[in-house]
């Protein structure tokens, strides 16, 4: 077996929240969490084959995202791996357990660094934004965009619902903030349900166009999204023309969105991956 680090992840996980975890599908439990209970003393033994484990998803994660889950063989990710087919099955069961884990992993991703935004406390428009970087981010790395390239419309019926639970999660977390955003007035009224979809759906095609290796970091992708999404496409009216006597609420929310729109121009993480956007 080849050493893992020659199929490692282009970036780190977020930062395991320390918040309650959220449900994980048992199949996928063992990758989200990325080693053994902490509980339990691991040998070098289990984490060797772990990490060889997170080697054989992390290849098979790059080939459903380059070539398709049905493109994708089993002998295609052990010729990834420079590996016999059969040393897979003492890693894995299927190519479906394969898609099982990978797309656990990345919905665990987006759900651990929610829960991060959310212990770091703060406003909701804060804490929201805060989310928006992390699902932007985690769907430019391989497990992140197998949740949106490939899904999990191959996966039996069971394995289906316990991913789309996890998807839930996430909805309704943002539905909550962009709700708790409204009551502060930091965001304009607005349906919570739709607006958590449009939040969703726009950072998730994020995962359908990105490829490694172009002019923005992953972060600076994030960030002028986030700010269009904020702030919109329409020129405002330059300043000196708006009323000197605007609401605080206003004030606030035009606070919020001109600092989302600055971010992409400050210098972002020296040795992130760089993106080409299309």
């Amino acid at each position: 077996m080849p050493n893992p680090r020659a199929v490692a992840p282009r970036s780190a996980q977020p930062a395991r929240s320390k918040a309650a975890p959220r449900p994980i599908p048992p199949d996928a439990r063992a990758v989200a969490d990325g080693a053994a209970s902490p509980s339990k003393p691991v040998s070098h033994r289990e984490r060797q084959r772990e990490a060889k484990r997170h080697a054989v998803l992390q290849a098979a994660a790059q080939l459903f995202n380059e070539r398709g889950f049905h493109a994708t063989s089993l002998d295609d990710i052990a010729a990834r791996l420079q590996v016999t087919k059969p040393t897979l099955y003492y890693y894995v069961k299927s190519k479906d357990e394969i898609l099982l884990q990978c797309v656990g992993q990345g919905l665990a991703m987006i759900l651990e660094g929610i829960d991060a935004s959310r212990a770091a406390g703060g406003q909701a428009i804060d804490q929201l934004m805060a989310c928006m970087q992390v699902y932007a981010c985690v769907v430019t790395q391989d497990f992140g965009m197998c949740v949106i390239r490939v899904g999990d419309e191959q996966l039996p019926p069971e394995s289906r619902k316990e991913l789309r639970r996890l998807k839930s999660a996430i909805d309704q977390e943002l539905r909550r903030l962009v709700t708790a955003g409204v009551a502060e007035g930091s965001i304009e009224p607005c349906d919570p349900k739709m607006t958590a979809f449009v939040i969703a759906g726009a950072l998730s095609w994020i995962g359908r166009w990105y490829q490694p290796g172009g002019k923005y970091t992953p972060e600076q992708v994030a960030q002028q999204c986030i700010a269009t999404l904020c702030n919109g496409v329409l020129r405002r009216p330059a300043a000196s023309t708006q009323s000197p006597a605007r609401p605080a609420a206003k004030r606030r929310k035009s606070a919020v969105t001109d600092k989302a729109a600055v971010a992409p121009t400050e210098a972002v993480g020296k040795a992130a991956p760089r993106a080409r956007s299309r």
